[in-house]
């Protein structure tokens, strides 16, 4: 969500923190701001809204200093206002926080009975005085900041800076991630390797409960007992990535668009195209001797989840449970001794994951990460990393890293089914083939994309939308609501096609638009009899199917034809044409499509 951005520079810094911060926008933020340390002093900017609302600012009112801290805020305590924005700060002390401090209302009010006055209603401005708290009993910075971080509660990554100290940042991080930037005579912090990418491809990654004192020409790392420590310098790959919308006119119709080239990236990375086969990453236990698959995800993760648990459970014959992490977390499940848990984040970071992987893996289960960043906090916290080959996805609704998740979660399928022998050889060839088509059925569907157009301008009008899917097509049809709902904003449920007599039905009326996900496959009977039960009610339906219009065997309002392709494939193909509904609705309704309200791409807080 939030993101951070710190220089120690060689220039005045003002004009990099800022574009470091426009690398960020994709995480999504409401306000945004930042300080720096000119002539000795702490000086910022802050802005509601976009980062053009805070360039604005500075053009008016500059800010000279060669070392400074950035951030972009998603409202957690207190309104999205100029008061609560990042960076906060006193005379002495500035600090920009990712993350929530779970004890800020009990330190608040031991700060303000010390005689602290607070400007704002966040918990970061709490760190603030606390800092200045223990400088004021005479601590250094360094040693302040030690004391301050030993009464915290809750997640954070924290880059803070010092009147009078030019050439000093302290980074922490506890829960939510946090980079330092190598530069030559220049030192750089951030929340994400896309920010730092136009200055340092060097990065060290702080570990959990990390925290480090940063100079231009020296880093010094302790962890959360205090021992100095050493951490790994990686070199980075986001530097080699634009970060642009290329001719198209949203990131997120750009990300659609990538989709074939991207699930052809993914698929290669699993398969030995030369023999057919999956050549599948070792996970550190015998695939045969699992007893059970535990999926955990959230948002759209969560739902290439669902579509894994269908194909896991018919392929491999292994039961699997799933569940939201924000559930899964506290339901302190008992797992199986030979369990292989399975958690899929595009990030990486997501809070409610990353708890949950920390859970199995306490009890004894084979941890699996599906991500796109391999760097990420769950990757290096998981036995085996499973990636997906997306590339850096701005929007905030995810289209192609869910794509790339079920190409990956499909490979772990057939891993799994050929290791317990409950798929043959040729079943096996025949579903890789099918897989391998997947991103030439897709281009082919991107070609028809003008008549989503004339659809998406029927449900603009709409103030409700239903989605329905049966098997392996359910979580096609929640994805596809949950789609319409980020960017559209109209209120839009997916259900089970064969619970629509079991409530549902009762919304149907001519004004409501029924999107039906029904490929021509063993359940296609079943949907179709529900098709009916809409028809006969007045339902406005649109069939997203392999079939044609004709053996609907009922009234459509649109029909948008997908290819024809072995069953096993369908959910990646069918995932395309509700990714541009949902894109062409919103477009239509004009909403923010990269940037939706109250949403954001990396949700790092519970």
């Amino acid at each position: 969500m939030c993101g951070i951005v710190g220089i120690l520079g060689s220039k005045p810094v003002a004009n990099d923190l800022v574009e470091a911060l426009r690398r960020l926008e994709y995480r999504g933020y409401d306000s945004a701001g930042i300080a720096t340390v000119q002539a000795g002093q702490l000086a910022r900017r802050r802005a509601e809204g976009k980062l053009t609302n805070l360039a604005n600012r500075l053009s008016d009112e500059p800010l000279g200093g060669l070392s400074g801290i950035g951030h972009t805020r998603w409202a957690t305590h207190g309104k999205p206002t100029e008061d609560n924005a990042h960076p906060h700060m006193n005379d002495h002390v500035s600090v920009v926080h990712n993350g929530i401090i779970e004890n800020f209302g009990e330190l608040r009010d031991e700060l303000i009975e010390a005689g602290h006055t607070f400007q704002s209603e966040t918990d970061t401005e709490t760190i603030v005085h606390l800092v200045t708290h223990y400088m004021n009993t005479g601590l250094q910075p360094e040693e302040a900041v030690k004391a301050a971080l030993g009464r915290l509660k809750g997640a954070f990554a924290l880059g803070i800076i010092f009147a009078n100290h030019d050439d000093l940042m302290i980074a922490a991080r506890q829960g939510s991630p946090l980079a330092i930037g190598h530069g030559d005579g220049e030192m750089y912090l951030g929340s994400d390797a896309i920010a730092l990418a136009p200055f340092t491809t060097a990065l060290t990654y702080l570990g959990e409960g990390d925290w480090a004192a940063i100079t231009r020409n020296e880093t010094r790392i302790y962890n959360r007992e205090g021992e100095r420590v050493e951490r790994p310098k990686v070199t980075s790959v986001a530097s080699a990535l634009t970060i642009d919308k290329g001719n198209h006119r949203h990131f997120m119709h750009k990300e659609i668009h990538e989709q074939p080239e991207v699930i052809s990236h993914t698929l290669t990375n699993y398969i030995d195209m030369a023999n057919h086969q999956v050549d599948f990453p070792e996970l550190g236990l015998d695939l045969a001797a699992i007893d059970r698959v535990t999926l955990s995800a959230c948002g759209t993760a969560y739902y290439a989840g669902l579509v894994a648990k269908y194909w896991i459970e018919r392929y491999a014959r292994l039961p699997v449970q799933i569940d939201v992490a924000s559930e899964m977390r506290y339901r302190e499940a008992p797992l199986p001794a030979n369990g292989l848990a399975v958690f899929i984040s595009q990030s990486g970071e997501t809070a409610d994951t990353l708890a949950t992987l920390r859970y199995c893996r306490d009890q004894g289960q084979t941890i699996a990460s599906i991500v796109n960043v391999r760097t990420s906090t769950i990757a290096r916290e998981s036995d085996a990393i499973l990636p997906t080959l997306a590339g850096p996805e701005i929007g905030v609704a995810s289209t192609k890293a869910f794509t790339c998740q079920l190409a990956a979660l499909a490979c772990l399928t057939l891993a799994l089914a050929r290791a317990r022998n409950t798929i043959s050889k040729e079943e096996e060839r025949e579903i890789i083939a099918a897989l391998t088509e997947v991103p030439r059925h897709i281009a082919t569907m991107l070609r028809s994309e003008p008549h989503y157009t004339d659809i998406a301008y029927e449900l603009s009008k709409a103030k409700d939308v239903l989605y329905l899917g049966r098997g392996i097509n359910f979580p096609l049809a929640m994805e596809g609501a949950l789609k319409l709902k980020e960017i559209s904003y109209i209120h839009a449920e997916g259900y089970a096609a064969g619970e629509l007599k079991h409530g549902p039905i009762a919304l149907i009326d001519e004004k409501m638009p029924v999107v039906v996900v029904a490929p021509k496959d063993a359940l296609f009977e079943k949907t179709i009899s529900n098709m009916q039960e809409v028809a006969a009610r007045g339902g406005q339906m649109i069939l997203i199917s392999d079939a044609s219009p004709d053996e609907a065997g009922c009234p459509l309002m649109q029909h948008i034809q997908t290819p024809q392709a072995h069953p096993f494939v369908m959910p990646l193909i069918q995932a395309v044409p509700v990714q541009l509904l949902a894109y062409h609705t919103a477009v239509q309704m004009g909403t923010d499509v990269d940037q939706p309200r109250n949403l954001a791409k990396s949700v790092t807080v519970e």
